[in-house]
């Protein structure tokens, strides 16, 4: 029986030999030639949590796949074995490795220069992480991680993933609000409304407040509106035109009186210059002048 079973081994073996080969084949054949394409590696460092990020996932330039995570390390454990521990970074390091041939490091290094940063991103609703880069315009924003060691591959600055973006401005929206002075801010508000009161409604003394204010304007409108009645103003227009034609009548009196004057001024006047005009070409005629004839009164009696 033992020769019997030796053929079956060697058909057993080529059998095994031959799915193997296939295999192979398929892989090649399927795989695109992957394994043949360039590559480098690349790697970035972060400083918050990657749960949900394994080796494997994808890695991806505006969701365009171009490589996939190598390995996923603690710097401790890679670079920092020979500093205390209390004194290590702890930052996850992520190595990825990337396909192409047009892309080699100098180009990455130069995108880097142009804010390229890599970011961890869930995928959809399955909770798969990979990881994406990106030119990012607020990346001044968020400077590289510090470090005191020499990489051993090119190295892009990350970004904090979008869950700890939003956890982190929930946290300084209420670092904000506990730092707001409640009990201030009530004082000042409720001070606010006394002088809002005092000012609509007054003190009762010397302010009086809008209130009285709109209620003493309503009653000079009232009165107004009454003043303003076409009977009223009927005889409020026939008193102004009375008054404007006395007011005529005085002017023009006036006026007449006025030219009298001027005419007895004007003679005054020319009678003063004669008077002048002699003084100045004979001014003893002034003094040395004939008297006038003398009066001499009646006698009693008739001479005969």
């Amino acid at each position: 029986m033992s020769n019997n079973s030796n053929p079956n081994y060697f058909r057993l073996g080529l059998f095994v030999l031959a799915a193997i080969g296939v295999l192979v084949a398929v892989v090649l054949i399927f795989g695109s030639g992957q394994l043949f394409k360039k590559s480098f590696v690349i790697e970035t460092y972060i400083k918050q949590s990657v749960t949900g990020l394994d080796t494997g996932a994808s890695v991806r330039f505006r969701g365009v796949k171009i490589g996939q995570v190598t390995l996923i390390g603690l710097s401790g454990d890679i670079y920092e074995k020979d500093i205390p521990f209390q004194e290590r970074k702890q930052y996850v390091v992520v190595r990825m490795q990337i396909l192409g041939e047009t892309v080699n490091e100098d180009l990455i290094q130069e995108f880097v220069k142009n804010n390229l940063r890599a970011q961890v991103k869930s995928q959809g609703i399955t909770g798969v992480n990979y990881i994406e880069f990106n030119f990012t315009p607020n990346a001044n924003a968020y400077p590289p991680l510090p470090y005191d060691w020499k990489p051993a591959y090119p190295t892009i600055p990350s970004l904090p993933n979008q869950a700890d973006q939003i956890i982190g401005g929930i946290q300084k929206l209420i670092d904000g609000m506990n730092q707001i002075n409640i009990d201030g801010t009530q004082k000042k508000f409720d001070a606010l409304l006394n002088n809002l009161n005092l000012v609509m409604g007054g003190n009762g003394k010397d302010n009086d407040g809008i209130i009285q204010s709109v209620k003493d304007l309503n009653v000079l409108l009232a009165r107004i509106a009454k003043v303003t009645d076409k009977d009223e103003l009927n005889v409020l227009m026939r008193e102004l035109v009375g008054a404007m034609v006395s007011l005529r009548q005085t002017i023009t009196s006036i006026q007449g009186d006025s030219a009298i004057t001027i005419e007895n001024l004007k003679q005054t006047s020319e009678q003063l210059n004669e008077l002048t005009r002699i003084a100045s070409q004979s001014p003893a005629s002034l003094i040395w002048s004939e008297p006038p004839p003398r009066i001499t009164p009646p006698m009693n009696g008739a001479q005969k």
